[in-house]
């Protein structure tokens, strides 16, 4: 059972001062902060859940203080994002890794990918580039010496296959499986369209990756009381669990 920590002295709940802070999420992420929520609120903190249904609203909210932090993305996606558009956001807590995947509706082995298929990344640099250092990893093509997860399409120096990469919203990918012949979906976007990383995929990141999903915050906010609550929940060993029990190898604890 979730200690109660923080304390409060002899006051009794109703007593208590409620704190309140307001996340944004996308579905998984939305699903783990479910199983927290009565917790948190029975320790004083009462989180409510903002959902988003793409990469780029959340920091955008979050910068313009709409939301308190959001819990979507891995760290080295924020910094790029945050870096590009001069926002002073900040990754803490890193939580698992959420690996990216390659999936097809027209092959079960990468070896019978046909000469000029159409292969579908995301259209933003940092998973682009994982998504393409994942196909390099299978051999289907060869990157700059030097580029690997921080790759764009024009770092590639041999496409044996004369693949054609189509650059495409990280959101919209599961929908490009029936016109490609090979999509790399980011793990959130394939589990909300019951796709399993581990069971339904033909190349799969490996658990050494170094992109552990974050709890994103405006600078200065680090040591806010409600922010560090949050992160020592999210860390407990009953999130751990249940991260393990309900995606099984499909997440990956970071902590």
């Amino acid at each position: 059972m979730l200690a109660a920590g923080c304390g409060g002295g002899d006051k009794k709940p109703a007593e208590q001062k409620e704190a309140r802070l307001k996340l944004g999420v996308t579905e998984i992420y939305g699903e783990i902060m479910e199983f927290l929520l009565s917790t948190l609120k029975n320790d004083g903190l009462n989180v409510e859940l903002v959902n988003f249904s793409d990469y780029v609203k959340p920091d955008i909210s979050l910068n313009d203080k709409e939301i308190d932090a959001n819990f979507f993305q891995h760290g080295l996606y924020l910094e790029d994002f945050a870096r590009n558009r001069k926002m002073e956001l900040v990754a803490i807590c890193p939580l698992f890794i959420a690996p990216i995947a390659a999936y097809s509706k027209k092959i079960t082995d990468v070896k019978d990918l046909p000469d000029g298929a159409s292969i579908a990344i995301p259209n933003d640099s940092v998973n682009g580039g994982r998504a393409l250092a994942l196909r390099e990893s299978a051999k289907l093509l060869k990157l700059k010496e030097g580029k690997d997860f921080n790759a764009t399409v024009s770092d590639i120096v041999e496409n044996p296959k004369k693949l054609k990469i189509i650059e495409i919203e990280a959101a919209f990918l599961p929908m490009a499986l029936d016109d490609t012949g090979l999509s790399v979906i980011s793990c959130n976007f394939a589990m909300e369209t019951k796709l399993n990383p581990v069971k339904d995929s033909l190349l799969i990141e490996p658990k050494e990756s170094p992109y552990a999903s974050i709890i994103a915050v405006r600078k200065g906010d680090e040591k806010r009381l409600e922010i560090i609550k949050l992160c020592k929940y999210l860390q407990s060993p009953e999130v751990k669990k249940f991260i393990e029990d309900k995606y099984k190898s499909g997440l990956i604890p970071a902590f």
